[in-house]
């Protein structure tokens, strides 16, 4: 069925499924996805796909799950609470330096990024966490202490997980830090990070008690990672207290490094310059209670971002390509929402083997970032064309400020 908007797509014995994708390309093991998802019995009116849609992890990446009477963990993901945060400054274009290989080194020194290799018999520091964390973790974990506590003691195990050295870092994969120029030539800080270890613990652990449910049940699935959690039981309070406390912790870990990004740039640039002139900070691996069509459902977006009307967001695009702040419209068939990036057309091992250093070097040119093979998997042409995402979905958002990168700091 077409619509004006997006196109619709019926799955028999399931919900039906409205895409906002005219115009980019959806890869028909997403689609496959999206239909046995579609299936669930307590899938609320219909899902909601966004123009970033790809394979995900039992749910598509790019989709809205609305559910009644139960969640799925696998469809929030394991980096719960992962989003963006923006902030633009009284900096302008000018005021940065010719040279901008110290600002880059500056943040890189100033936030722990990246990860140990996870070899067999490791047991020194990750080096993505703090070996000594600053003031601003300190205080920011104290309002986070207690909540972790309450929930250590239904989970113990949390307990040793990677969670005050990791407030405040970025992590590797598709996390970065960025500064920014709009089409004003203003500058703005941005970066992209979740819950990290802790979070990552949280989601392995409920997803692994999700699938012991339907084993003990006799449930059959179209796909073990559609495993839920029916509301009600003990597992499904607990998972709502710990996924709740993990996106506190993901937002809290995106203020924290802003802060200590904007000191950083401080000690290169020493013009004196306010921030927050505009700032907005956002999950888009997360689940929360929202009202839509008269009832209160359970809203995961797994990879996709609140756009209620008037509602600033974030859509990033891939190293080397632009980057938006955007205006919710409140599309209520959208659940509100839109997409959280631009959306891989392929996976990192495929991007790998396809493109070369001298590829990545040509395609982030005049950006200053890692142009190293480590990071060819997140070169701008393993991503679908950001414009094209845009124009998908022009009755779901509208575009604000168009950004575009001069530093880049990847994991």
């Amino acid at each position: 069925m077409k619509h004006e908007e997006y196109d619709v797509l019926n799955v028999e014995g399931g919900s039906h499924i409205k895409m906002w994708t005219k115009g980019v390309p959806v890869e028909a093991e997403a689609r496959q996805q999206l239909s046995n998802t579609a299936k669930m019995p307590f899938i609320y009116k219909h899902l909601a796909v966004m123009p970033d849609v790809h394979l995900g992890k039992g749910s598509t990446i790019g989709s809205v799950i609305p559910t009644l009477g139960a969640i799925i963990p696998a469809a929030v993901g394991v980096d719960i609470g992962c989003g963006m945060m923006a902030a633009k400054t009284t900096l302008n274009a000018r005021d940065l330096p010719d040279n901008l290989g110290p600002l880059r080194s500056a943040i890189e020194k100033a936030i722990p990024h990246g990860a140990s290799p996870k070899t067999r018999g490791f047991k020194g520091r990750d080096k993505g966490s703090w070996e000594t964390p600053p003031t601003p973790v300190d205080a920011a974990w104290a309002q986070l202490k207690d909540e972790f506590d309450a929930v250590c003691l239904k989970t113990p195990k949390l307990a040793k997980t990677n969670n005050y050295r990791h407030l405040g870092t970025l992590g590797s994969g598709n996390h970065f830090i960025e500064v920014c120029l709009d089409e004003t030539n203003a500058v703005w800080f941005m970066l992209h990070s979740g819950s990290r270890g802790v979070g990552n613990a949280i989601g392995s652990h409920f997803i692994e008690l999700a699938k012991q449910e339907m084993r003990t049940h006799f449930i059959n699935l179209p796909d073990q990672d559609l495993a839920y959690l029916p509301e009600g039981t003990r597992h499904y309070d607990d998972y709502i207290e710990a996924v709740g406390w993990a996106q506190k912790f993901a937002r809290m870990n995106r203020e924290v490094m802003m802060q200590n990004l904007i000191a950083a740039v401080r000690t290169v640039i020493t013009k004196p310059f306010e921030t927050h002139v505009e700032a907005v900070n956002c999950h888009h691996n997360y689940v929360q209670k929202e009202q839509h069509f008269g009832k209160d459902v359970l809203v995961t977006r797994k990879g996709a971002v609140s756009a209620r009307a008037g509602e600033l967001g974030i859509i990033p695009g891939s190293m080397g390509a632009k980057s938006f702040i955007v205006r919710g419209k409140g599309n209520p068939e959208s659940f509100n929402s839109c997409s959280h990036g631009a959306g891989r057309t392929m996976s990192r091992t495929e991007a790998k083997k396809r493109f070369t250093i001298d590829d990545q070097i040509k395609a982030t040119e005049g950006v200053e970032c890692r142009k190293d093979a480590n990071v060819i998997d997140e070169i701008p042409m393993a991503y679908k064309d950001i414009d094209a995402v845009m124009e998908a979905q022009r009755a779901l958002v509208e575009v604000i400020h168009t950004l575009k990168q001069v530093v880049c700091v990847k994991g």
